[in-house]
């Protein structure tokens, strides 16, 4: 009888700690609802995390909207790779550009134990042999064999093409609802998923031409442009016209151009598209003569060769549209 009321005890006593982490759950869910994104002071939207202080401040007008907040991040400081490897205890995070996720098992391909001792000859032949299992296991059927070999061909374009990791990620994320909607059949691997890359540029803000897409692939401009088409409209993909202002940044670091000449080509394309002068017209043209004008304007003049290779157009089209930009803008430009 003592050990059932022992039993008991113990019961009650569990169902108690789980009713208080319970409770520390839901006030720890409405101390970060009520946390704002938006000054009620000034209105502004810039807000600062300060982890040293633990406080949450607004950076127009400095006031503090939060001053207990909990820092999610390491306790640890690294101050190099090998630092950071030893002291990290968890593995990498979940990416959708690996076909599983990174989310199996890694066997490391050096034969050493935890400890970081060799491993004995013995064993050795036994490593080599869950190695080649684990390789064989991580691709088990025919949907994963397709999305190991488009992801590996994403990537090998994202390289060539110096893409970010954001758009990477968004690449294989279409690509995956692509897939997982039976957009894939009847098209082959590498115009799906040279199409998906071009849209995630689109989505990203970080344009690049069917043309530079095409070059880096193993498909031509046309099945892109005819792929792309086909998937944006079965997913309902909702992407803008590319804007010619989000050709410039990558433009001027090409012609290694000054702040000064991007801010002024940034400006008159702004007053171009006010006037509706670049609807109709290729981006990367009216960028590149919106950079030709603005480096004759700051004295950082480009010949309209320069601008062209790096551009991807012809002189020609150059030449019409900053003859067309500066008479409708009333740009007055001294050759």
């Amino acid at each position: 009888m003592q050990e059932i009321e022992k039993l008991k005890q113990l019961k009650s006593e569990r169902e108690a700690q789980k009713l208080r982490q319970k409770e520390v759950v839901v006030e720890k869910q409405k101390h970060e609802e009520h946390i704002q994104t938006v000054c009620p002071e000034c209105g502004g939207r810039q807000l600062i995390h300060d982890y040293e202080r633990a406080e949450l401040v607004c950076q127009g007008c400095g006031l503090v909207l939060d001053d207990d907040f909990i820092d999610r991040g390491p306790e640890w400081r690294a101050f190099d790779h090998d630092q950071r490897m030893k002291r990290s205890r968890v593995g990498a995070p979940m990416t959708f550009t690996i076909h599983d996720k990174g989310l199996s098992t890694m066997i490391d391909w050096r034969n050493r134990d935890s400890y970081g001792r060799a491993i004995s000859s013995k064993n050795r032949a036994q490593l080599y042999r869950l190695r080649k299992w684990q390789r064989r296991i991580r691709v088990s059927n025919a949907t994963e064999r397709n999305l190991a070999f488009a992801l590996s061909e994403l990537d090998r374009m994202a390289s060539a093409l110096g893409l970010p990791r954001n758009v990477r990620e968004t690449a294989a994320v279409v690509y995956r609802d692509a897939v997982d909607k039976n957009l894939i059949r009847g098209r082959s691997i590498e115009g799906v998923a040279a199409a998906a890359l071009y849209a995630a540029c689109r989505q990203c803000s970080v344009p690049r031409t069917l043309d530079e897409i095409a070059e880096v692939s193993r498909v031509s401009r046309k099945e892109i442009g005819r792929t792309y088409r086909f998937i944006s409209r079965e997913l309902g993909l909702k992407l803008l016209p590319t804007s010619p202002i989000d050709y410039v940044p990558r433009f001027c670091s090409g012609l290694t151009l000054k702040g000064e000449v991007q801010s002024r080509a940034v400006e008159i394309l702004r007053q171009a598209g006010e006037r509706e002068l670049t609807s109709g017209r290729g981006p990367t043209g009216v960028a590149a003569a919106a950079i030709y004008i603005s480096s004759i304007l700051s004295g950082e003049r480009r010949t309209q060769r320069e601008v062209a290779e790096v551009a991807g157009v012809t002189e020609v089209t150059i030449r019409n549209r900053y003859k067309e930009l500066a008479e409708k803008l009333d740009i007055e430009i001294i050759l």
